[in-house]
């Protein structure tokens, strides 16, 4: 990567995977190109879903019960209920 070249974020990787999923679906691309979009598909999922775990690392460390912090998956909390 360059040093001019923009860090992605998960936003821009989710709407650059949309459209990618978008353009595949209107059936118009040819065979290279299909392949050559899916290649890029496979390389954003994979960007978003690390974000995604990253996300989730980090709310599991800030996760607070009674006073101190505790890990505990994202949703899963004793006071959610």
């Amino acid at each position: 990567m360059s040093k001019n070249a923009k860090v992605m974020n998960f936003e821009e990787g989710i709407a650059k995977l949309e459209t990618i999923v978008k353009k595949m679906e209107d059936g118009a691309m040819s065979l290279d190109e299909s392949l050559e979009a899916f290649e890029e598909g496979v390389k954003l999922s994979k960007f978003c879903g690390q974000k995604l775990e990253e996300a989730q690392r980090r709310v599991n460390l800030l996760m607070e019960k009674n006073g101190k912090l505790e890990t505990a998956p994202f949703g899963e909390r004793d006071d959610d209920l």
